[in-house]
């Protein structure tokens, strides 16, 4: 393994032992006890629920840490630093600033001046090109769209056995409004030669160890996926310049593929005739195996294969989970996604599955922006209920109820469960 590929020191810390023991604990329990646990008198749909599945209510809670120009994100290291946002705090159409999680490889740029900032454009092109960021709001046509990404490690706190690197739950995802130029249209000025294959992105963060030279991360995408007009250079975020912890002044936005090929400080796009090997490119990292394996499983390195468009998901941002509901009435509502896809449907339960419940969907306001659901429910009686929310993509793939599990957590697209009591 390249030392690019090792998880960092924050990144190698073990799940807690001790929660691991309490889930244990609690899927001993009978119905009654958890309900007591649960504050209610009844779980009505309690024989639905899968043998070896506790309540969601009953999951470890997180500290609210708070960082500047953030609001409510649950810090799960800070060297890197990287935070996500609890799924009510997302409930926005568009994801604030504020609450845009962040996924950090390295140490941001003490440097982060977007007057002088210099962005490269070079490989087998026929006209390198060097480029303020006023160059490109003058020379090219600058566009705003509301893009998804997500980190490919989003719900990895759910593997079991697990897997190392951040144990990200829900909220590692966001939908901000971008404003920049179009990745293809700077290409198409540069001129791409033939047999160029693929992008290698760069960035102005340093290596942890603070060695000289020594990148973080470096990845790309092949050039078909470049030259979508989805992809931007982005300069502005929600109609401000970029947060710092965003990628402040310039990144890249690639959207439906993982957050890892959305490179932030960006400093160089080159153009190659090989997959681009860069840190965090090779080995196992953002990586899953060609085939279906068994939880545990050891694979060889030479049967993992590139992540590229993330899979359908969906996510309940109300109501929040533990939540009190008055009355036998309430609106649920969301966000849906299908990497480079849409997404045809979201279907509720609240029977831990035993019946759905088709939600109203919204079209997406642009290509590869999430498209928002909501239903009203109706609870027969008094209780715990839990709310499943479960999404179709437009070539008709459905979240799955289990965990695909793969050596490095990636790709968690299972149903999102939401804990609800009902008075």
């Amino acid at each position: 393994m390249r030392d690019s590929d090792k998880p960092t020191p924050a990144e190698q810390q073990p799940l807690d032992s001790t929660a691991a023991s309490r889930r244990g604990f609690l899927r001993g329990m009978g119905g009654a006890t958890l309900a007591s646990l649960l504050g209610v008198s009844a779980i009505p749909y309690l024989r639905n629920l899968p043998d070896g599945l506790i309540p969601v209510a009953l999951a470890d809670e997180a500290a609210n840490v708070t960082l500047a120009g953030k609001e409510g994100l649950v810090v799960l290291n800070d060297r890197p630093v990287n935070a996500e946002t609890p799924p009510h705090l997302l409930d926005d159409a568009t994801t604030p600033t504020a609450r845009h999680f962040i996924r950090n490889n390295g140490i941001p740029p003490a440097n982060m001046d977007a007057d002088s900032w210099q962005l490269t454009v070079d490989g087998l092109v026929n006209k390198p090109l060097q480029l303020s960021i006023a160059d490109l709001k003058k020379n090219f046509e600058v566009i705003t769209r509301e893009l998804v990404i997500e980190c490919g490690g989003n719900g990895r706190a759910f593997f079991n056995p697990p897997a190392s690197g951040n144990q990200w739950t829900y909220g590692a995802v966001a939908c901000a409004s971008w404003t920049g130029v179009r990745l293809a249209d700077v290409l198409k000025v540069v001129g791409i030669k033939p047999g160029v294959v693929y992008t290698a992105h760069y960035g102005a963060d340093t290596h942890l160890s603070g060695q000289a030279g020594k990148l973080p991360i470096s990845r790309g995408v092949p050039i078909a996926k470049a030259m979508g007009d989805e992809n931007l250079i982005a300069f502005a975020m929600n109609g401000a310049p970029l947060h710092p912890m965003n990628g402040a002044p310039l990144r890249l936005v690639i959207p439906g593929w993982p957050g890892s090929c959305s490179q932030k400080w960006l400093t160089r796009i080159q153009l190659r005739d090989q997959v681009h090997d860069g840190p965090k490119m090779t080995g196992t990292s953002y990586r899953v195996p060609n085939r279906p394996v068994a939880p545990g499983e050891k694979v060889d390195k030479k049967d993992f294969v590139i992540i590229e468009r993330m899979p359908v998901k969906s996510l309940i941002t109300h109501p929040a989970t533990g939540s009190e509901v008055s009355g036998r009435s309430l609106e649920v509502r969301g966000h849906a996604w299908a990497g480079d896809r849409e997404v045809r449907s979201v279907m509720l339960s609240i029977d831990f599955g035993a019946s759905w419940l088709e939600a109203e969907l919204s079209e997406p306001v642009n290509p590869a922006a999430w498209q928002h659901f909501r239903a009203q429910l109706e609870f027969p009686q008094a209780g715990y209920y839990e709310i499943w929310a479960r999404a179709t993509d437009s070539d008709g793939v459905s979240q799955p109820f289990a965990i695909a599990w793969n050596p490095k957590g990636y790709l968690n697209n299972s149903y999102h469960r939401v804990a609800v009591r009902v008075a």
